[in-house]
């Protein structure tokens, strides 16, 4: 999905966001870049949700090329597609943290403000 050369690269890139615009899938990836690879039954017990429905999220990450999944017996294991999956996550979380610092910031400029009268 996020090889076609007919698509401008804009259009892959945001293929790529589509990927990732969902918490649980979001969080399934921050799981599985702790460990070279992680089985369902992990993740399962990790994220809380039901197996259907990470099923239906690791397809998606799958579909984008984010993870690989492998089958070994009864077994399903995951892990990142690349290392800089990982790297991703911790850039959008250091400016995730650079942003709510800056709101934080400009809620107490906000509540130094003089304060307005009411009307009469």
């Amino acid at each position: 999905m996020l090889t076609n050369d007919t698509l401008p690269l804009y259009e892959i890139k945001a293929n790529l966001f589509k990927g990732l615009a969902h918490p649980h899938r979001i969080r399934a990836l921050e799981i599985l870049s702790t460990a070279r690879e992680v089985s369902v039954a992990e993740m399962i017990a990790e994220t809380g949700l039901e197996a259907s429905h990470l099923s239906q999220h690791l397809s998606v990450l799958r579909r984008y090329g984010l993870v690989h999944s492998e089958r070994r017996a009864s077994v399903v294991y995951y892990r990142l597609a690349s290392p800089q999956v990982a790297e991703l996550l911790l850039v959008a979380r250091h400016l995730l943290t650079e942003m709510l610092d800056a709101a934080q910031g400009n809620r107490s400029a906000a509540s130094a403000l003089p304060p307005i009268p009411a009307e009469r």
